[in-house]
């Protein structure tokens, strides 16, 4: 992986490249969270809702309610960066947006967890929902957290 150095990249180059590599990310990452998002809006109203006991009600508020705020972290950057445009505040942006990214990973892990938790609760039963959502969990955290910070000790000091 080539250094800044070997990029030849000013300082402002280097913040608008970050910004457009994070702006990719999250591209990928909204449009999962948006489309978990409906679908659990959408099941308050069908003919089933009504037959879930109190810990299904809790899972599915708690995990809409993840699934808001996945959605909101996600989209906070274009925000960020709405607001703060032409300000000379790019290197800020980036800072701020990459952690808003991260925060927002972490909410999509837990709205993945609680919606396969209810689903599967649903389906096959309590104890397979929650075998299934702290599947569901472990993976996004060896995916999206454990992985990467093995890859990132292999490549060392070197980065952007």
């Amino acid at each position: 992986m080539p250094s800044a150095h070997a990029r030849h990249e000013t300082p402002m180059e280097r913040a608008d490249r970050n910004f457009t590599e994070l702006l990719q990310e999250l591209r990928v990452t909204q449009t999962g969270v948006q489309i978990l998002f409906a679908f659990l809006l959408t099941l308050a109203f069908t003919q089933r809702f009504a037959e879930l006991d109190d810990f299904a009600r809790a899972t599915y508020v708690t995990t809409l309610v993840f699934a808001l705020s996945a959605t909101a972290l996600f989209t906070a950057p274009a925000a960020l960066h709405r607001v703060l445009f032409q300000r000379g505040a790019k290197r800020l942006i980036v800072v701020v947006s990459s952690r808003l990214a991260a925060a927002g990973l972490v909410m999509l892990a837990l709205s993945f967890t609680g919606a396969l938790l209810l689903v599967v609760d649903v389906v096959l039963g309590r104890t397979a929902g929650i075998v299934a959502g702290s599947g569901a969990f472990l993976l996004c955290l060896a995916l999206w957290g454990v992985l990467p910070r093995v890859l990132r000790g292999r490549v060392g000091s070197r980065h952007r």
